[in-house]
């Protein structure tokens, strides 16, 4: 029975409270644990906490710089680009001016070059009709004194009247070809 009891006894107590002595060591042992993990551990995973709040911190701030760097970078190549187009409209427009003012002056060297052409082929044709002209006026009247010396019976030689036959007969067939063209 003494056993029963015994064991009646330790059936009271409750499972879930531990005695009172493993309480108190327990306690001191969670103390001291504690302590030295709030030593030791703590300022280590505050420590490293800091610096991946300061790399965050920077890297946020270096993306910055570099988004800042970059909007003025485009900024500038921005302008460089709006200037170049403004370089090339506005060599175009040289050029096309250029291109103008060359074309101008190759029609008027040309118009230059085509009336004197013409007056150079008027003044070839004039002075070939007037060669012409001579050289039928010889001939005309040589026929014409041998064809005359040959109705008349006698020789035309003199050639002072040669002439003065010569000039009646070839200004009356200038009169004769004037009329001509007036009445047309």
């Amino acid at each position: 029975m003494s056993q029963l009891l015994t064991v009646a006894a330790e059936e009271m107590e409750n499972p879930l409270i531990p005695p009172i002595p493993e309480l108190v060591i327990g306690l001191i042992a969670f103390v001291i644990v504690f302590g030295f993990l709030a030593k030791k551990l703590l300022p280590n995973i505050n420590k490293v906490l800091e610096q991946r709040r300061e790399a965050i911190e920077g890297g946020i701030e270096k993306a910055e710089a570099a988004q800042t760097e970059a909007q003025s970078v485009l900024e500038q190549y921005k302008a460089q680009l709006a200037e170049a187009r403004h370089e090339a409209a506005r060599l175009r427009q040289e050029a096309q001016e250029q291109g103008a003012t060359l074309i101008a002056e190759m029609r008027a060297e040309g118009q230059r070059q085509r009336e004197e052409i013409v007056a150079a082929g008027h003044a070839q044709i004039e002075a070939d009709r007037k060669a012409a002209a001579s050289a039928l006026r010889q001939d005309v009247g040589q026929l014409a004194t041998e064809l005359a010396g040959k109705l008349v019976g006698e020789s035309l030689q003199d050639h002072a009247r040669q002439s003065r036959t010569i000039d009646r007969f070839l200004d009356g067939l200038d009169d004769s070809a004037s009329k001509a063209e007036a009445t047309r």
